[in-house]
């Protein structure tokens, strides 16, 4: 039986919301890290609204951003009029990257600290932020680790935001990002200790747009070498167990190489190739 998500109080929702702003307008100018999904998309338009062109929103252009997140992106900011640009990440040229321990993350945000950086000095933006709420905190996030050691500000967790929070947020503020499914980057689809490249992480999203398609909402493909597993939403599996489907998913990824095709039988879970770590709660 799933967990109850426990509902922050209307008045309580409007405290922590100005709470937020206060923190916003206390830092002045910032950089915010912008994946696009609904925690940053929230940040980003938070930040916007408290201090205007003071908030400049960049995404990462990396092959491990899906080409449908960036577009939703500039969606999302054209929509809002958000100040936005890209910025090129090289995680794929770091050794410490592609070979894909589980301090993945940590070079992957490493580097992208390294470039906001940058861009903060030449250009006169004092802070960094990014979209970290206070559910992730008691999760494995090596990034969290990169964060710290570049004085990088979690504004939404300092908040006392958690995820419930920010979706309810982001719907009453009319924003379209507000019941977007959970995402991550593609690298996050490939087993600890499996080498990443350009190649593989292009063919997983091949196929998840190929799934987009089909019209389900939450999924993942995982990449096991020739094999691929297919992890779909719990209350979506109905759609997927039939001889229909199988059929079509097992076309998709036998073009895209694969020669076994398999449905993980339970479900979409976020961060399932962590289980292999036996990480403590």
């Amino acid at each position: 039986m799933a967990a109850l998500v426990e509902l922050t109080s209307p008045a309580r929702l409007r405290e922590k919301e100005e709470r937020l702003f206060e923190i916003l307008r206390g830092m002045g100018r910032m950089l915010v890290a912008f994946s696009g999904g609904t925690d940053s998309a929230y940040l980003a338009w938070a930040a916007h609204r408290a201090v205007g062109a003071g908030a400049l929103a960049i995404t990462a252009d990396s092959a491990s951003i899906p080409e449908s997140h960036k577009r939703d992106a500039e969606a999302f900011v054209a929509q809002f009029g958000i100040a936005h640009e890209y910025i090129e990440t090289r995680e794929f040229d770091n050794p410490d990257y592609t070979r894909n321990n589980p301090d993945r993350c940590f070079h992957c945000k490493d580097e992208l600290f390294t470039r906001l950086e940058q861009v903060g000095r030449e250009r006169g933006f004092e802070h960094i932020v990014y979209g970290v709420n206070v559910d992730d905190l008691g999760d494995y996030r090596p990034g969290q680790t990169a964060a710290t050691q570049h004085r990088v500000s979690a504004p939404l967790a300092d908040a006392g935001l958690s995820k419930a929070d920010i979706r309810e947020l982001s719907r009453v503020a009319g924003l379209p990002t507000w019941d977007r499914p959970a995402s991550a980057c593609l690298s996050s689809r490939i087993p600890y200790g499996t080498p990443v490249t350009i190649e593989t992480v292009k063919t997983i999203e091949t196929g998840e747009e190929r799934i987009k398609a089909l019209g389900f909402r939450q999924f993942r493909v995982r990449f096991h070498g020739d094999v691929v597993r297919v992890e779909i939403a719990r209350e979506e599996m109905p759609k997927a167990l039939t001889m229909e489907m199988a059929a079509r998913l097992t076309e998709i990824f036998k073009s895209l190489g694969f020669r076994y095709v398999t449905l993980d039988l339970e479900g979409y879970r976020q961060g399932s190739l962590n289980e292999v770590l036996n990480l403590k709660k």
